[in-house]
């Protein structure tokens, strides 16, 4: 018997229908436990946690059936409370099942520290957008006699900080700098 009779043979297709029966069969079973097994027509709404404490977020989310797991704390943002929730995945309104994993971001206590630039010994000019940039905010500028108008020292809270310093993000720095007003006696004394 040749290769091609045998595949048209009446036993040989048989054989095949049996088999594309049973794998239609075996697929429709499958799906419908899948669906059983799988809640497949569940749905929660995730609530909207923005704002609230981590109890009231343990509360609501036991009361909805879903779990939570902190992720890293976000940057500190004045709008909200300390330590309320910042950002959720998935977000609020989405559909979800059972059990399902909420990730929260948590607003921490305050701004970060941040180490004080090296601006000492620069001019006013310089010293000033590189505090801006790194996220102090700047308070008082004053002035003394110096042979330059380079930056003399720093102050926070009327204590002299040295660069390296930690100081919280948007503390307001007060900046003493030269005014240049010796050099021009020397000139003048020297005409």
């Amino acid at each position: 018997m040749s290769f091609i009779k045998f595949l048209l043979s009446k036993a040989f297709v048989k054989q095949l229908l049996y088999a594309v029966l049973v794998l239609v069969i075996l697929t429709f079973l499958l799906l419908w436990w899948l669906k059983f097994t799988t809640n497949h027509s569940q749905q929660i709404e995730v609530p909207d946690l923005s704002k609230m404490t981590l109890d009231k977020v343990e509360e609501i989310l036991d009361e909805a059936d879903l779990r939570y797991e902190i992720m890293d704390s976000a940057n500190y943002n004045p709008d909200y409370p300390r330590y309320s929730v910042i950002e959720q995945v998935p977000k609020a309104g989405k559909a979800v099942k059972e059990n399902r994993k909420i990730y929260l971001a948590l607003n921490p206590s305050g701004y970060t520290k941040i180490a004080v630039p090296k601006v000492v010994g620069r001019t006013l000019r310089q010293a000033e957008p590189t505090l801006l940039a790194v996220g102090f905010k700047i308070g008082k500028i004053s002035k003394r006699p110096h042979i330059s108008d380079q930056v003399l020292e720093l102050r926070h809270n009327g204590k002299r900080v040295k660069p390296g310093d930690q100081i919280q993000k948007t503390s307001v720095i007060d900046i003493i700098a030269g005014d240049g007003s010796l050099n021009k006696v020397q000139i003048m004394d020297n005409e």
